[in-house]
């Protein structure tokens, strides 16, 4: 899987397997955001509308990933502690 992203000119940010004898070199940062990217999507798909696309004009589906887009970043955003502001 690693070689494929690499043949496309892409850089993997797949972490290695813990149990691998040699660990291959991996950008951790880049896997992080990569994570929350992926967590985001998951999150946005729990929308059933969103998920199956029932809307027709992409006028419509816009609008409905930029709503359950905020609706995602006010639940991230209520459930953390007070304090400083946390990195969704």
């Amino acid at each position: 899987m690693v070689q494929a992203i690499e043949a496309q000119g892409a850089q993997a940010v797949i972490p290695p397997r813990s149990n691998r004898k040699q660990p291959r070199v991996y950008d951790t940062h880049l896997s992080r955001d990569r994570n929350l990217v992926e967590r985001f999507f998951n999150q946005v798909k729990h929308c059933r509308r969103v998920a199956t696309r029932y809307e027709k004009t992409a006028r419509h589906c816009l609008a409905f990933w930029q709503w359950d887009s905020i609706m995602v970043l006010l639940a991230s955003l209520s459930t953390q502690p007070s304090g400083p502001p946390q990195r969704l």
